[in-house]
């Protein structure tokens, strides 16, 4: 059965588009507004989309555009699912597998983070290194759609070294520093206590979101290569002594918007440059 909502949806974005993608983007809280930088876009809402859901969350549009960054061809989710809205995880990543069904390759992950390690301050951006998954979900948990991918996919690499590597290089040579992380995951939707975050730190956490890592899980399976970009929006709780809202998330994530288009745009003319799309 889902195999057969894979089929349906690709199907459909496939009757509305001429080229295809081979890098998809998923792009996280705030961050929605890269679409500006697509050019020759194909807008298409998630609810035309057959089996795709709609995104509750302020900040996240829903919808997938088809167009062109560098001259390439790009394939980018605005918006994603999260479990705290009440998905299943085979929804929660049913974009991500589309993208995979209709020929994306490469898949570029952003989110806005809470930083948990002390050298990170609001607006940073970090190249996540690996994660810790405590939201106690899996998209993979179920019977295994071998068409996918291994019963066990291996997680060693599952956010590409040579990926991560390009994106410090485009940073260096743009003067914006890219850190490195680890990125947990929780099931949310209530911010983490200040007792919760000294538990991260002390297992190696250093960024903290309620997304991101199902859609990883589910490229890994699918055998896409992955790299992930979180936008520090705000210190973990009890780091400091303030309340945390979704509208600051926002709002930091919208200020941190140039260093991470220019990072983004140019790591895809970098790898249109080195024959890989």
């Amino acid at each position: 059965m889902e195999m057969k909502k894979i089929l349906e949806a690709s199907q459909y974005v496939q009757s509305r588009i001429q080229k295809k993608p081979k890098i998809g983007i998923v792009l996280g809280s705030g961050l929605g507004i890269y679409i500006d930088q697509i050019e020759n876009k194909v807008v298409i809402p998630y609810q035309d989309i057959p089996h795709f859901k709609r995104t509750s969350v302020e900040g996240h549009s829903g919808a997938l555009i088809i167009g062109e960054v560098k001259g390439v061809t790009v394939a980018a989710l605005q918006g994603r699912l999260h479990s705290y809205e009440g998905y299943a995880g085979e929804e929660i990543v049913l974009p991500v597998r589309t993208l995979a069904a209709i020929g994306v390759e490469y898949l570029f992950l952003t989110n806005a983070s809470g930083g948990i390690n002390a050298d990170f301050h609001p607006g940073d951006l970090v190249a996540i290194s690996d994660h810790i998954n405590l939201s106690g979900r899996n998209p993979l948990v179920g019977p295994n759609i071998a068409e996918l991918g291994p019963r066990f996919p291996d997680m060693s690499n599952a956010y590409d070294k040579e990926l991560r590597e390009l994106i410090a290089h485009v940073g260096k040579n743009h003067h914006i520093e890219i850190k490195s992380g680890v990125y947990c995951s929780v099931l949310g939707p209530t911010y983490e206590t200040p007792a919760e975050i000294r538990m991260l730190r002390i297992i190696g956490a250093d960024l903290v979101g309620m997304s991101t890592v199902p859609e990883v899980i589910a490229a890994n399976h699918l055998g896409l290569k992955v790299v992930g970009v979180a936008c520090v929006t705000n210190y973990a709780a009890g780091i400091k002594q303030e309340k945390l809202s979704h509208a600051d998330v926002k709002l930091v994530a919208e200020k941190a918007m140039v260093g991470f288009a220019t990072i983004l745009t140019e790591t895809i003319g970098e790898l249109k440059k080195m024959g890989k799309v």
